[in-house]
């Protein structure tokens, strides 16, 4: 098992210890809790609204299915025309396809009827025999099964009920739910206006990429990295550049940006040292900081703030630091803000493959590697990299995080711990 030691006797792995740092559980209920959903909505074509958050619950505005229909290609028949026990001959008297007009047609006695898939099924047959059971002539069909009443037939209304709740307000509509509205009849739907998020990074060290760059500076990664995640967490990105080491510049854009913005994040110079200079610029321009520093590996220095009525993000500069603050914090506000339900957690497990040491205090999140599947049917994962936060590289060669508890100090071969797969799933 994982070992641990006693958080309060802790010095975690820094020289001010972890007694002051937010646990990460209540560093995600805080982010979450900053956020007040937008209200304003659009209406949008169906077949643009993957992405979207619904803004209102959308019912089912009739019975489904539509009518009673065939479930496959065969025979209609009236089981009650069918004496003995079989084999049976029947003359086909009609032939009906999907698309055809409701059959309300008087039909011989003893006579079947050749339907097709979603085919409305003529009034007074009550079962249609597959075709793979039945032995076909030019006029007439043979099968020696007795059908039972409804066999193969779906009846209308059996699926859903008019008035019932097809998609819920807050759900992130996804290609499912888009086919599930389509069926209904829906062809545009109302949804959460998307959540302006502006990215800009700190540091006169850094340069965009495309740019000159003097030897000792470098390129900036989380600026692009960020935009990217904001947009595929839905939301509508703004690029807002570089801003240098300069506590008045600082200040001055983040004054220009107030109320421009549902949420700003930036990254880099969050933390105490003499650069840096965002919280004090931040509290210049009005902001008020609700936390800054969380109990978390990477990515301490964390700040949580508003300006005005609107949500601050400040993480990191360290580029996997800003990766798991943005998924930790971040996405859950623009999640928040679109007016989205929150998703029940999904729960995944795994067993170390490799041994370490470590300072307890924070969570950890270690990007790792699944080698196998263990013969409990758990995966087994090995670390991918040396630990350090400053590059993307473990995490592109990585499948996931594994989760290693504040607590923990050792982790041995074998040992079980929370798992954050990167696609979502194991």
């Amino acid at each position: 098992m994982l070992d641990t030691v006693n958080k309060s006797a802790c010095g975690c792995d820094s020289p001010d210890g972890a007694q002051d740092l937010l646990p990460v559980d209540e560093a995600i209920a805080l982010a979450r809790g900053m956020a007040t959903p937008i209200r304003e909505t659009e209406s949008v074509a169906l077949r643009l609204a993957k992405g979207r958050y619904l803004a209102f619950d959308l019912m089912a505005p009739r019975a489904m299915p539509f009518f009673d229909n065939s479930a496959m290609d065969g025979y209609a028949v009236r089981i009650s025309e069918l004496d003995g026990s079989g084999p049976w001959e029947l003359n086909v008297a009609d032939t009906v396809a999907a698309g055809t007009d409701a059959i309300e047609a008087e039909y011989p006695a003893g006579s079947a009827v050749r339907i097709f898939t979603g085919a409305p099924v003529p009034q007074g047959f009550n079962a249609v025999i597959k075709r793979e059971l039945c032995n076909e002539a030019e006029t007439g069909v043979g099968f020696s099964e007795l059908p039972s009443v409804g066999d193969n037939i779906r009846r209308a209304g059996e699926d859903l009920a008019m008035g019932t709740v097809l998609v819920k307000a807050g759900t992130k509509l996804a290609p499912r739910h888009i086919g599930l509205l389509a069926a209904n009849g829906y062809s545009a739907v109302s949804v959460s206006r998307r959540v302006r998020v502006g990215v800009f990074s700190t540091g006169s060290e850094v340069v965009s990429g495309g740019s000159e760059r003097d030897a000792h500076r470098i390129f900036d990664s989380n600026r692009p990295m960020l935009l990217a995640l904001a947009e595929e967490a839905g939301a509508e990105a703004t690029d807002l550049g570089i801003v240098p080491d300069d506590l008045e510049e600082m200040a001055a854009h983040l004054s220009s940006l107030s109320g421009r913005f549902d949420l700003l994040i930036s990254s880099g110079a969050v933390s105490v040292g003499d650069r840096d200079l965002v919280r004090p610029a931040f509290e210049m321009a009005g902001g008020s900081v609700h936390n800054w520093r969380v109990a978390i590996k990477p990515g301490k220095p964390a700040l949580f703030g508003t300006l005005g009525d609107k949500l601050y993000m400040g993480l990191p500069g360290n580029p996997l630091a800003v990766f798991v603050g943005f998924h930790l914090f971040a996405k859950l506000q623009i999640e928040a803000l679109s007016g989205a339900k929150p998703a029940a957690e999904q729960k995944f497990q795994v067993r170390s493959g490799f041994e370490k040491s470590r300072h307890a205090g924070r969570t950890e999140y270690m990007p790792v590697r699944v080698l196998e599947v263990g013969v409990d049917g758990l995966p087994v994962v090995e670390q991918v990299g040396n630990g350090g936060s400053g590059s993307l590289y473990p995490l592109c060669c990585a499948d996931g995080f594994a989760i290693l508890p504040a607590a923990c100090n050792r982790v041995k071969s074998g040992d079980k711990f929370a798992y954050l797969p990167l696609n979502g799933q194991i």
